[in-house]
């Protein structure tokens, strides 16, 4: 008898919509590996979301979630109360890559590069935290939600009207350069790709708009530089303790002619979009992996701390 799983999509974060494109092309493509699949759209509501898991007897759970509840350890939670097995990071994996202020406080003690940056409390300071330009994240969304950058000549007041509901945000300085992305399954490294976009860096609009940005399959780097971004990826992969599929996101500094290209750390997404056409699946299918044989793998390696 195929084995049952149950595919957790939707949600309630603000890249719903992202969510349940990723569900309903995993759910396909397990249904092609031959798992026999349901899929639930998952609500924050943890005794309905448990009751509605367990009416499908699942064998393991395809977590298809992004952002906030689904990638942040709160699902992974309740999983693991339940002692079902489910795919991507385990709780305190999923949490810690999830506070990127707490990420990247793990990627330097690592000696992994990262940008220099700082958190910033709302009303905690007037004008610019730090010389322009810079980037503005909020400290626990995916997919670039809320993102901005302050360039030289912008008249905007960089924190004046506070775009997030939360109270603090990172400030990074910008490190100019290519925008790389390393998928990461298990314990490999699987290749590098280099994203490109007339808006300048790879920000929400970029990821799901059409036409939004050209993925460079493998990234037309060095192939010294190459290896060095996948061997980071990999490292930050395993310094956050993840599992399972993972995307590391990088700049790529070439940018000073009279001086080494330079790499950095920009966070780990351990719950990276999963349609076909998304950026781990194209990078898998280029080293031989197709869309089915790359959830068949997830589901096969599902965990639970129990």
């Amino acid at each position: 008898m195929s084995r049952r799983v149950t595919v957790l999509m939707g949600g309630a974060s603000a890249e719903r919509e992202v969510s349940l494109r990723s569900g309903a092309a995993a759910a396909e493509a397990l249904r092609q590996a031959g798992f026999a699949v349901t899929t639930i759209d998952a609500v924050r509501d943890p005794a309905k979301l448990i009751t509605d898991i367990a009416a499908t007897r699942p064998d393991v759970v395809f977590n298809a979630l992004h952002g906030r509840f689904g990638e942040d350890g709160c699902v992974q939670g309740v999983l693991d109360l339940m002692g079902v097995p489910y795919t991507h990071s385990g709780l305190l994996a999923s949490a810690a890559a999830m506070d990127k202020a707490f990420a990247r406080t793990l990627f330097a003690q690592a000696g992994i590069p990262v940008a220099e940056g700082r958190v910033v409390k709302k009303g905690e300071v007037q004008g610019d935290p730090m010389p322009r330009p810079y980037v503005v994240k909020p400290l626990n969304e995916g997919s670039s939600v809320g993102v901005y950058i302050l360039k030289d000549g912008d008249n905007r007041d960089p924190l004046k009207d506070w775009p997030f509901e939360a109270s603090q945000v990172l400030v990074e300085a910008f490190i100019p350069g290519r925008e790389l992305t390393v998928a990461v399954m298990g314990d490999r490294a699987l290749g590098a790709l280099e994203i490109t976009s007339e808006r300048g860096f790879y920000d929400y609009d970029a990821k799901y708009a059409p036409g939004g940005s050209r993925h460079i399959m493998p990234a037309p780097i060095p192939e010294e530089d190459y290896a060095d971004a996948c061997a980071l990826a990999l490292k930050a992969h395993q310094v956050l303790g993840c599992r399972g599929v993972s995307r590391t996101d990088l700049r790529y500094d070439d940018t000073h002619p009279h001086q080494a290209p330079k790499l950095y750390v920009l966070e780990v997404n351990t719950q990276p979009g999963m349609t076909a056409t998304s950026l781990v699946p194209e990078i898998a299918a280029h080293v031989g992996i197709s869309f089915p044989e790359l959830v068949r793998w997830m589901v096969e390696n599902a965990a639970c701390d129990e």
